[in-house]
């Protein structure tokens, strides 16, 4: 008798093929679910995999469009950024991909979702806070978790093992010495030879970008259009190539990065769990449009604004990789940041070249820049005078804290 219908967030991968036929010896209907966020992946052959193992059903979902506009675009307006380097490529996927999981569990009236997170990564809290906030009564397998489990699996080995018992076909490749995640926003490698955090990352393993030293030498110069803070529009001005949905921009903006080696990084962070781990990361698109959304927003958006909107977005970039997407501080962030991006409109031109971005220039409608003001050639409606009493209310604080200090040294 079967003890339930449980969907697994199936990769098609050893661990999560593996985990579908340990889910059925269990005695569970097991419902496969493959989110497509832009991985390079053969669907036909997972949906055949999962149907060959025993899956009850098996779902593939392109969420490629809605994790753009819904999750990505948002991360743009806020700027955001984990610990001053990370783009939050993985981060922003789990919420994306936990929400179709979800819809599937709640559409096939199932009891139960499992994933094959490991039990020391961020991502088992990122999938299981989605999943119990947005179907507060399910139950999380997480087998990783499971001493049954992970006492019976200590390695790849004991995997590669089962898989063959099982008749699950098995990758005739060699395994890459790393962990590697991947979606149309970033990869990320981790695990395996660059756990010791001084090993220089191996020349081929960067898949989406190029070596800048082996990058064009001619750079390419974009201008990107922004709406209330979301790309609506990029040009290359080179050879008049436009791109004005979504999807389509970001795609591009990948494509013009990875040629010129733009958004690598090689960080130790600090996963939410409590411990450090060493990440490299690429994220070329996303790096391109943090620095162009960054200098619209300078210049079109009041600067008390920005000083709280900084704030927010650092508290979002923390919320977001501790997987809190769903959470009601997430979401009255979200819609903060929102609304400071009302006026945050125009035009950014920028050169894309070995490895870096350059800003050249930009314009909008909505600039609080006022050249006649700031010009030093001009008067424009300012009166210099203003400046001595600004100066001096500014030295009020100044004088009386060092007359006390030179009164506390003095008696000393």
């Amino acid at each position: 008798m079967s003890k339930g219908t449980v969907v697994l967030a199936y990769s098609g991968g050893l661990d999560t093929s593996c985990i579908l036929v340990w889910l059925k010896e269990q005695g569970y209907d097991v419902i496969a679910f493959l989110a497509n966020v832009g991985q390079d992946e053969d669907f036909d052959a997972a949906r055949k995999k999962a149907e060959n193992l025993g899956a009850k059903k098996v779902f593939i979902e392109d969420l490629r469009a809605e994790f753009v506009e819904d999750f990505i675009w948002p991360a743009v307006q806020a700027n955001a950024v984990y610990e001053d380097r990370y783009l939050l490529g993985t981060s922003l996927a789990r919420p994306c991909i936990s929400r179709s999981l979800v819809d599937v569990a709640r559409r096939e009236h199932a009891q139960f979702v499992s994933h094959g997170a490991t039990g020391k990564g961020n991502d088992q809290i990122r999938f299981e806070l989605t999943s119990y906030a947005l179907y507060p009564e399910v139950q999380i397998i997480a087998p990783w978790r499971i001493p049954e489990f992970y006492n019976r699996f200590r390695g790849r080995l004991d995997l590669m093992e089962y898989a063959e018992k099982h008749g699950i076909p098995v990758p005739v490749t060699p395994k890459a010495p790393w962990s590697m995640d991947a979606n149309l926003m970033h990869i990320s490698y981790e695990s395996g030879i660059l756990e010791d955090p001084k090993s220089h990352a191996p020349v081929d393993l960067y898949l989406m970008t190029k070596n800048p030293e082996d990058s064009p030498n001619v750079p390419d110069v974009l201008e990107i259009e922004f709406r209330n803070g979301v790309p609506v529009k990029v040009t290359n001005m080179k050879d008049a190539t436009s791109k004005d949905a979504p999807l389509d921009i970001f795609l591009y903006l990948n494509v013009i990065g990875g040629k010129h080696g733009v958004g690598r990084i090689d960080i130790v962070e600090n996963r939410f769990i409590g411990m450090k781990s060493r990440g490299i990361y690429e994220t070329p698109g996303g790096t391109i449009l943090l620095q162009a959304h960054l200098d619209i927003e300078t210049f079109t958006m009041d600067k008390e604004v920005r000083r709280i909107k900084q704030g927010l977005s650092v508290k979002f970039s923390e919320l977001v990789y501790n997987g809190f997407w769903y959470s009601p501080e997430c979401d009255f962030v979200r819609h903060c940041i929102a609304k400071s991006q009302d006026n945050v409109e125009g035009k950014v031109q920028l050169s894309v070249f070995k490895g870096q971005v350059y800003l050249l220039g930009r314009e909008s409608p909505k600039s609080l820049y006022n050249e006649e003001l700031v010009s030093m050639d001009k008067q424009g409606d300012y009166d210099p005078c203003d400046a001595s009493g600004f100066i001096r209310i500014n030295a009020v604080r100044l004088r009386e804290y060092h007359r006390l200090q030179g009164f506390s040294n003095s008696k000393q």
